[in-house]
């Protein structure tokens, strides 16, 4: 089985919406009922992140067949800078002067397997300094963000009000 992950097309929304359905699921099973309520993230965030150049999918097939391939995730990958970080609570950046992406809305199918870590690989290929944030009830990214070398560097507050735990990772190549 391959994996690939590229730009995200609008003819791609269906699968991608399939996708936010099936992480919302697991996010409720897992104790998180707070974050992406109803109707978050839509169709309109998505457009949005494509129309930035900014939304990815991640595509694998079954190993026999490459026409086959299926989109079993869906993340956004956006540049700096992000409104929602211009002010962090309780905290700090690492580097408050450097550009940096931020990574959002992440998402994938129950059945695959180490998406995050894929995406991870993408995103420090193209840069080296990265932010993303996540609501405090998503123990699962929260896990996923510090085992893969990330810092918590304090609470941001989002345009709604609502709060969330904010990490960073820079690299040096």
């Amino acid at each position: 089985m391959s994996r690939i992950i590229r730009e995200a097309k609008p003819s791609d929304i269906a699968d991608i919406m399939q996708v936010m359905e099936a992480a919302k699921k697991i996010m409720r099973q897992s104790g998180n009922i707070h974050q992406w309520g109803e109707g978050y993230p839509s169709e309109a965030v998505i457009m949005a992140d494509m129309e930035r150049n900014g939304g990815f999918v991640i595509e694998e097939d079954d190993g026999e067949h490459q026409s086959s391939s299926k989109i079993v995730g869906y993340f956004a990958f956006l540049p700096s800078p992000e409104p929602t970080y211009y002010k962090i609570y309780k905290g700090k950046w690492m580097d408050d002067t450097k550009p940096y992406h931020v990574i959002h809305r992440i998402a994938s199918c129950p059945d695959a397997h180490g998406i995050f870590s894929s995406i991870m690989d993408f995103c420090f290929s193209l840069d080296t300094n990265i932010r993303i944030d996540t609501h405090r009830d998503n123990k699962i990214m929260q896990y996923n963000i510090l085992k893969h070398g990330f810092t918590y560097c304090g609470i941001i507050y989002l345009l709604s009000g609502d709060e969330r735990l904010a990490y960073q990772k820079i690299i040096s190549r």
